[in-house]
């Protein structure tokens, strides 16, 4: 199967540019639902002009539904999905259990894809989606070359990479660092980039702004290690860029030379970058967008970008075949590979006085298809003797015939959907096992912090994998099954499967998972497992959906308000982070190990970046990502009344020692105000 030329279309012109250069398909938003609110976007009017024209000219279109859903939204689903259908789009992009469940129930014949916000970056992933009924998966941007083809060699789903275009210093999906400080959540669309703000450590001024990524000088070695899709991010850029990175890719895959300083022109952050493809993720990763590369845009790069899509491409094979007899009019029959068929007929053609129209005179007048998307391949021609039909008449029955057959290309090619009543979600489902008051949960970054807990009462105490490995038998025969081991978020290097075997070896039967991978990888393993708040849980549907897939119970997004976490219904137990500096960022291009001052997860001393406002904001080291947290704790010790409904609270301890620990677990027992600055994070204030 050849390689797809995926294009971002954030309006009309970029989709135009993107077609016109080249693309094979293209990926575009509607008004809700999707990930880049602030472009401009289609409407239901605008989708169907955009559908129409692209499958005319044999370019797939790919709608986005790639947000973390609310409750309240679930309703509009059907709708939206209903209207798809009717156009006949090529695939949706989903990033909620809740579009997922939606698409299975009412259109299972619509191709579904994963998102890069499903944060799927190891075979286990791969592996959930398609048993979901994923079709393709849109892979971690973070994974070397290796963890790409290891992903291939364990699924047979088809893979899409990012290939230019902005990087996120998080790993798409975890990344609360817009919606924690300005409430603009990424995961919903709206980021404000804040991390492009200077974030500094030592001498690193944007600590948290990565150059953008080209992968197109590589492209032969992602689609030999098994990548379907190249994607090039870009849907609140310029049409000269969607231009300018879609070309560069088509002459890529034709083994043609491009320019990647014009591309750097276009659009960069200090030129690009490579870096996790090939595992080198130092210094050099890291840029800013600076004045000249502003400067570098000059009015002449962005006219000749322009110039690119201002005329059509001639992209789409026909064959023609000519009939011309006495005394009947003329017939032209034009058809396409997809088996379209169109017919046109002209005048009667007349005695020829001088000069009879032959095979070679019609053929030269229907292959000018310039300025149209059609090539001519094949022309018949079956013509009488002693007949003419003029070059002006051939021309017009041409025109017609094409006209026709464009007709019939944009013409909307359904998808069925089932009895859109019936499949409704429900907007009010009922609530199951509400209990009398929630169970404490603790969650520790390392072992040492256990001797803060003593007598807590907790129902729950989790450690990272590697940190409850280090546990002696007797302390672990101590807490027996209160103790839940947090399995890494992401399968890079093959943490997660190492993790596993160690742990069933140590005796551990509860687990914290992060990850579609995770819960796949925890519950073939036999362990109770236990969804955390990056799974982005946010209405009811996708809680059923996890309750189906086997958790025990899960943390809710803390991009809710309470009273939207309240509101779900199901029966899956289900809680909220309580106390904590919450995670805002998954880095796993660390600049602090950039810099070369990482000591290792085992002695990270929680460095900080300090932003322009003087605020601390320290890291965490994991095995796999550096992850920042928030300057202040989230703190809810006194708002208890609030939480009631929901069967558990964590206190989700990190940096602090075991007697801080210990004096916060008294202050929460008390329902007593905190002792110092804090901050009730989203639970009343809510995200756009």
């Amino acid at each position: 199967m050849p390689l797809e030329i995926l294009a971002p279309a954030g309006g009309e012109e970029s989709l135009i540019a993107a077609v016109a250069c080249g693309a094979d398909a293209v990926y575009l938003g509607g008004v809700v639902l999707n990930a880049r609110r602030g472009a401009k976007n289609f409407d239901d009017e605008r989708l169907a002009w955009a559908a129409s024209y692209c499958h005319a000219r044999g370019v797939k279109v790919y709608l986005t539904l790639n947000t973390i859903v609310m409750e309240r939204e679930r309703a509009l689903l059907p709708d939206i999905l209903r209207g798809a259908c009717e156009l006949g789009i090529d695939g949706v992009i989903a990033a909620d259990l809740a579009v997922a469940e939606m698409v299975r129930k009412a259109c299972p014949d619509l191709p579904l894809f994963a998102s890069t916000q499903m944060s799927v970056t190891g075979p286990e992933g791969a592996r959930a989606l398609k048993e979901m009924g994923f079709s393709r998966v849109v892979l971690a941007r973070e994974l070397t070359l290796e963890e790409i083809r290891a992903i291939r060699a364990a699924c047979d789903i088809e893979l899409e990479v990012f290939v230019h275009g902005a990087l996120c210093v998080s790993v798409s999906g975890q990344c609360y660092l817009s919606s924690v400080i300005g409430g603009r959540s990424g995961n919903r669309g709206l980021c404000a980039q804040p991390c492009r703000l200077p974030f500094a450590y030592k001498g690193l001024e944007n600590a948290l702004s990565l150059k953008d990524l080209s992968l197109i000088g590589r492209l032969q070695e992602l689609e030999a290690a098994g990548v379907r899709s190249l994607k090039i991010e870009g849907r609140m850029k310029r049409p000269e860029y969607v231009a300018g990175a879609v070309t560069a890719c088509r002459k890529a895959i034709e083994g043609q030379p491009y320019d990647l300083e014009e591309l750097a022109g276009l659009f960069s952050r200090s030129g690009f970058t490579q870096g996790y493809l090939d595992g080198k993720r130092d210094i050099g990763m890291f840029g800013s967008r600076r004045k000249e590369d502003v400067d570098a845009a000059s009015p002449a790069l962005l006219n000749k970008y322009a110039a690119l899509y201002q005329k059509e491409r001639a992209r789409i094979p026909v064959d023609f075949k000519l009939e011309l007899r006495p005394d009947q009019p003329a017939r032209l029959t034009v058809c396409d590979a997809d088996g379209n068929t169109a017919q046109a007929t002209g005048e009667v053609p007349a005695p020829a006085v001088s000069a009879p129209t032959d095979s070679e005179m019609a053929s030269a007048a229907l292959s000018k298809t310039g300025g149209t998307i059609f090539l001519a391949r094949e022309i018949s021609c079956d013509i009488a003797s002693g007949i003419r039909l003029s070059a002006s008449e051939l021309n017009a029955l041409r025109r017609d015939a094409l006209e026709q057959l464009m007709a019939k290309r944009a013409a909307p090619r359904p998808i069925p959907f089932y009895d859109a009543e019936a499949n409704r979600l429900p907007e009010s489902p009922p609530r199951g096992n509400i209990p009398a008051a929630p169970e404490l949960r603790l969650r520790l970054e390392y072992a040492e912090q256990l001797s803060g807990v003593e007598n807590s009462g907790a129902a729950m105490i989790s450690l990272p994998a590697a940190q409850l490995l280090k546990l002696d038998a007797d302390t672990v025969a101590r807490y027996g099954s209160i103790l839940a081991a947090e399995l890494p978020k992401y399968e890079f290097g093959g943490a997660l499967a190492d993790s596993l075997e160690a742990l069933r070896g140590k005796g551990i039967t509860r687990a914290i998972a992060g990850s579609l991978g995770a819960i796949r990888a925890a519950l073939e393993a036999g362990l109770e497992c236990h969804g955390d708040f990056s799974l982005n849980i946010a209405n009811t549907t996708a809680l059923e959906q996890y309750r189906a897939m086997g958790l025990a119970s899960a943390t809710l997004s803390f991009e809710l308000m309470l009273t939207q976490a309240n509101s779900l219904g199901g029966s899956l137990p289900r809680g909220v982070i309580a106390y904590g500096h919450l995670p805002l960022a998954h880095l796993r291009a660390c600049p602090v190990r950039a810099c070369g001052d990482c000591p290792g997860p085992q002695k990270c001393n929680f460095p900080a970046l300090r932003d322009r406002m003087g605020k601390s904001f320290f890291l965490s080291c994991g095995s796999q990502t550096a992850v920042m947290h928030n300057h202040l704790p989230l703190w809810m010790g006194d708002k208890q009344e609030a939480l009631r409904g929901l069967n558990f609270h964590t206190l989700y301890f990190t940096k602090e020692s075991p007697p801080e620990i210990a004096e916060i677990l008294r202050l929460y027992k008390r329902g007593e105000v905190f002792s110092g600055e804090y901050t009730r994070g989203l639970y009343y204030r809510g995200v756009k």
